[in-house]
């Protein structure tokens, strides 16, 4: 690894050992000064580990880090904040009882003599949305803001920071829409310009060339690589991630899908917002047995909610559902899920996971039921049938019964993925199911989600990333500002045509 006076943060044979696994293995990283330096790995890699290293979040089980020529270690976030370094979790830390103001400025109280200067934050915070383009009250509810939104909170509490030298971002466009996006990268060039770097950690590897200036790899845990993004392409950096150039190839499935069976119909879907107008605005469409059916939209165009009223959680929706030409009266969850629907969250931490239970409960917890006989649990299948979804999905995973936290953030979505499909559904609603996972393992859910549809599985997948719309969906509908304003087959499923379908309604983006 070449050495660079511009080096503004060394970290030099870092090691992280936890019962039963290396998550470190002797790991050098350079961050260079006023740079966007990403660290990019498949999940499992020690991305993550490295970052919380670095932040002050863990501490190394051996290694020195460099700030500045000094040799530093931080016993908690508190001192490596102090020390100019911040950081974007992929998985959100915010304070969802406190309003937006409150969570940009915690622990960063402005002051007006010994009282706490509100005023003083909601000015600041208007300011800093405004150059972030994303104008929120700041006395919202972060709790009632969408997951979209509590990413720009995310952002913007760390622009507040005024010794800023370091930002650590762990996927911070997981969950924007492209417009946001690209707003981000303009403040992250500001920062750069400010001579402030910027560690960035993605699986979006278009997103990696366009933001990019220096790249190191990561491999279970091992240094691999570094170079300038000048100097390298896409394949380049997914042969040093996974040892192979894997990519989204698209299955060719050739089925005549006007003759099979339409398990699902749903006419006229309504969702009322409050305070006037729709969040969904009379939606119609079918899903085929064994259909992979894409939704796509910016976004707040309405994808969520469609999933949302299928599982019964907007008893005020209106329209018709029919499955299996049966018309549908649809109570609350646990009747959706007898009645064949299981639905794999966005958010894997809030609404995905049980935090406190371990990897195999976390997996079987909704299909229970399977395993017991009257009161009487069977241990014995619910271990089989653990132990196959896990072989199944590809869990990279040392123990079962280890803590559900302790595997990577893929891995954790690889088990809420198996949790839905152990109930053994007839329609399967997953919501950007690879958020947050690596190329590699992305393929490896794609060839998942594949084989179940062989196998007559009907599939609703919503997904931000017009690369796995082409990939994966077999037909497409688009939604804009909670209208369905397009639907694709075959050929006629291109990026052009869904960002095309996508915008209509949207002025502001």
């Amino acid at each position: 690894m070449a050495e660079n006076k511009d080096i503004v943060m060394k970290c030099r044979h870092m090691e992280k050992v936890y019962p039963g696994t290396k998550a470190l293995d002797d790991v050098d990283f350079n961050v260079y000064r006023g740079k966007v330096n990403v660290l990019i790995g498949e999940n499992g890699a020690g991305k993550s580990t490295l970052m919380k290293q670095i932040a002050g979040i863990e501490q190394p089980s051996s290694g020195t880090m460099y700030l500045e020529g000094e040799e530093v270690s931080f016993k908690n976030t508190t001192e490596a904040k102090a020390k100019g370094i911040g950081i974007i979790h992929q998985e959100l830390s915010l304070f969802p009882n406190l309003n937006v103001y409150q969570n940009i400025f915690m622990n960063n109280e402005q002051k007006k003599g010994v009282v706490v200067n509100n005023a003083e934050h909601k000015k600041k915070t208007e300011e800093i949305l405004n150059r972030l383009e994303y104008p929120i009250d700041p006395e919202a509810l972060v709790g009632n803001l969408r997951v979209g939104q509590q990413q720009m909170i995310e952002i913007a509490r760390n622009l507040t920071q005024d010794n800023l030298k370091i930002l650590i971002m762990d996927e911070p466009t997981s969950s924007l829409s492209q417009s946001e996006v690209q707003v981000l990268f303009k403040i992250m060039r500001e920062l750069n310009a400010q001579g402030i770097s910027i560690v960035y950690i993605s699986h979006r590897l278009e997103e990696i060339m366009e933001i990019g200036d220096h790249v190191t790899i990561l491999r279970d845990g091992k240094y691999v690589d570094d170079a300038d993004v000048k100097d390298i392409d896409v394949p380049w950096i997914v042969e040093k991630m996974t040892g192979s150039d894997k990519s989204y190839p698209k299955k060719e499935r050739n089925i005549d899908w006007e003759k099979q069976e339409t398990v699902l119909e749903v006419k006229d879907l309504c969702l009322p917002k409050k305070g006037g107008g729709w969040l969904l605005d009379h939606v119609s469409f079918n899903l085929k047995r064994g259909e992979i059916l894409g939704i796509y939209g910016l976004m707040g165009a309405g994808r969520t909610e469609i999933f949302e009223c299928l599982m019964g959680l907007h008893p005020e929706h209106t329209g018709e559902v029919y499955m299996e030409g049966k018309k549908m009266k649809i109570k609350n969850i646990s009747k959706q899920i007898e009645n064949g629907f299981a639905l794999v969250p966005e958010d894997r931490q809030a609404e995905g996971l049980v935090q406190t239970l371990d990897i195999e409960k976390n997996i079987s917890l909704s299909s229970l039921g399977i395993y017991t006989k009257g009161f009487v649990l069977s241990k014995k299948a619910e271990d089989e049938c653990v132990d196959a979804q896990i072989k199944d999905i590809h869990i990279k995973v040392a123990d079962k019964h280890l803590p559900i936290l302790s595997l990577s953030g893929g891995n954790q979505q690889k088990c809420v993925i198996g949790k839905g499909v152990l109930t053994d559904p007839k329609i399967l609603l997953m919501d950007e199911p690879s958020r947050g996972i690596d190329i590699g393992a992305k393929t490896e859910v794609f060839d998942i989600i594949n084989q179940y549809a062989d196998r007559g599985l009907s599939i609703m997948c919503v997904s931000s990333e017009l690369k796995e719309m082409l990939a994966i969906a077999t037909r497409v509908i688009v939604l804009s500002n909670g209208i369905k304003t397009a639907e694709f087959t075959g050929d006629d499923i291109t990026e052009d045509n869904l960002v095309l379908a996508s915008y209509k309604g949207h002025h502001k983006n």
